[in-house]
């Protein structure tokens, strides 16, 4: 069965949220909650996407966004994979960093 279409549109607002693969830690120290931040901030700027708030948990992150030019899936993509690669570098290690694809669920936010 295929995958359901990401909805994308300019303006719209994201509920994302991503968990560590078999529900691991995703970030071992200090040092790896900072470079998680640092690849969010270049990620944000490449793309134009706004972040309104985010959460960093042992396993997971939550980020509430917006997507001024509907461009969602190629931010994903970029921080996911940015992320993913300074980890495994600074870790020695190889492979997945997440469990599956990310969620994204399309709100509406009256701030």
């Amino acid at each position: 069965m295929a995958r359901a279409l990401r909805i994308q549109y300019p303006g719209a607002y994201y509920h994302v949220t991503c968990r560590g693969n078999e529900r691991r830690e995703i970030y071992k120290d200090v040092e790896d909650r900072k470079l998680f931040k640092e690849k969010l901030q270049v990620s944000l700027e490449v793309y134009a996407v706004e972040a309104l708030s985010y959460v960093l948990m042992r396993n997971h992150f939550h980020l509430l966004i917006s997507t001024p030019q509907g461009n969602l899936s190629e931010f994903m993509r970029h921080f996911n994979i940015s992320y993913t690669a300074a980890y495994n570098r600074r870790h020695r290690r190889n492979g997945h960093l997440y469990q599956g694809r990310y969620q994204a669920f399309l709100g509406h936010y009256d701030f």
